[in-house]
């Protein structure tokens, strides 16, 4: 079973970045930027260069508020979630795999404040972070690195995302999918809608 991490596990707001960045009077991003959080994304650039590429756009934005802004996106982590895949891991019935489109700056914001975050990676059997590894969804190749590395057949797998173009690249590939919905739907009720997902 391979897992997205936000609004799977972890509760995101997704638009809460762009309305942070117009408090500051960033109301659009251009190319440049868009390429530039794609590059943070996958670990081409540090967090530095990250705020850099920022302030030298929008001069008046001050480093500091680039991060805050960034990071508006992360909500909470409910514990039973963590007790699901604890749960989950504890049966050893599946190869667990987490991959995620992360990057350092959220990786450390979560870090800071979710004291089990060590708890919940040691769930899995890989843990795969887009910004470790230079890869992201929803690029083909992601999902083959993912595929090789563990020796896995696509049709024996199971891949949970939230965004919905992760999850076509997937089918495409032969991997089984389940396009969840956050506001809907949640990872805990997995196996009372299992026999739809296989």
């Amino acid at each position: 079973m391979i897992f997205d991490f936000g609004d799977v596990f972890i509760n995101l707001d997704k638009p809460a970045t762009a309305r942070e960045m117009a408090k500051h009077n960033i109301k659009s991003f251009g190319d440049a930027i868009i390429a530039t959080n794609e590059q943070l994304e996958q670990g081409f650039i540090t967090s530095q260069e990250f705020q850099d590429a920022y302030t030298k756009v929008f001069p008046h934005i001050e480093g500091y508020n680039v991060i805050t802004s960034w990071n508006a996106i992360l909500l909470d982590f409910p514990t039973y979630r963590l007790d699901f895949i604890k749960d989950l891991a504890s049966k050893n019935m599946y190869k667990l795999i987490l991959l995620s489109n992360t990057n350092e700056i959220h990786i450390d914001w979560i870090k800071e404040r979710l004291s089990f975050y060590e708890e919940f990676k040691n769930c899995f059997d890989v843990f795969y972070l887009s910004h470790e590894i230079g890869l992201r969804k929803p690029n083909a190749d992601i999902y083959e690195f993912v595929l090789r590395e563990n020796n896995l057949k696509p049709e024996e797998c199971l891949f949970i995302d939230d965004t919905k173009a992760n999850t076509d690249t997937a089918e495409k590939l032969g991997i089984h999918t389940w396009n969840i919905d956050p506001v809907t739907e949640d990872i805990v009720d997995l196996f009372t809608i299992k026999e739809n997902l296989f």
